[in-house]
């Protein structure tokens, strides 16, 4: 029987984008990747935005995704721990995926200690300097009075509108270009002014759509875990190390090692 003793880490799966028939395909893709990591993994941690738009109605959530769930249901029923973290993109998670797959919902960071390793783990928006507009805007949307609002549109309504937003993603209009990674990362600049307070070994984010790993000073370093639309890259902790990966590829050779 074997081991299960590792942690995996991934985000921005952006699922239903750019429409149905490429979201299906990823979600045919992250299901052979639960199927790899399920083989060893104690815990699992989905970093933001797993899907492009979520939003839990009182008795509806979006439909699809039913094998990407499934094989989550499938997991947890083995004794895996999951984490879904809230994103930019799927902030409205309430108790749905909590009841149905006893998954731990994060609304921010989370700190965890494993193997003696310390990890700060969030999904990256909103921290760092600067971009004024958008935390207000994270603020309102996070807020009750948003979520009321809009819980007091219809479904077919609200998805609708959701869904045209989600056409303008970020992830799908980017493509492969981002700008260029290294020390002028807002998130660096974050991790090094945590770190003037507070020690940790691994700082893991999402939400940047690069998969990068930069050593912030001779004990820590940031990781993050890039998305899968593109570069389909997760890290994994064996007990001593965090290792950045792709699923049935290379690493992409934007990760940079500047410290």
């Amino acid at each position: 029987m074997a081991v299960r003793d590792k942690l995996y880490f991934a985000s921005d799966f952006h699922l239903g984008v750019p429409d149905y028939a490429a979201s299906r395909e990823r979600e045919k893709l992250l299901v052979r990747w639960l199927d790899f990591a399920g083989k060893d993994a104690s815990e699992i941690f989905l970093i933001g935005d797993v899907f492009d738009f979520w939003f839990e109605y009182k008795t509806v959530v979006p439909k699809g995704y039913i094998r990407f769930l499934g094989k989550l249901a499938e997991l947890a029923d083995a004794g895996i721990k999951l984490y879904f973290f809230k994103g930019n993109h799927d902030m409205w998670m309430f108790d749905y995926l909590k009841t149905e797959l006893g998954a731990t919902i994060i609304s921010n960071e989370l700190e965890i200690e494993r193997g003696g390793k310390k990890f700060f783990l969030h999904h990256g928006d909103g921290l760092g300097p600067g971009d004024p507009f958008y935390k207000l805007l994270k603020w309102f949307f996070r807020s009750k009075v948003c979520q009321w609002l809009f819980a007091r549109l219809h479904p077919n309504l609200g998805v609708r509108i959701a869904s045209k937003w989600s056409r303008k993603s970020r992830i799908i209009n980017e493509g492969k270009e981002e700008s260029k990674p290294g020390q002028q990362e807002w998130l660096v600049t974050f991790c090094k002014e945590v770190l003037k307070t507070k020690f940790y070994d691994y700082m893991v984010f999402g939400h940047r759509h690069l998969p990068l790993d930069i050593q912030l000073d001779e004990r820590s370093r940031y990781i993050n875990l890039g998305e899968w639309v593109y570069h389909k890259t997760y890290a994994v902790f064996t007990g001593e190390n965090l290792e950045l990966k792709c699923f049935e590829g290379e690493v992409p050779s934007v990760i940079s090692e500047e410290k």
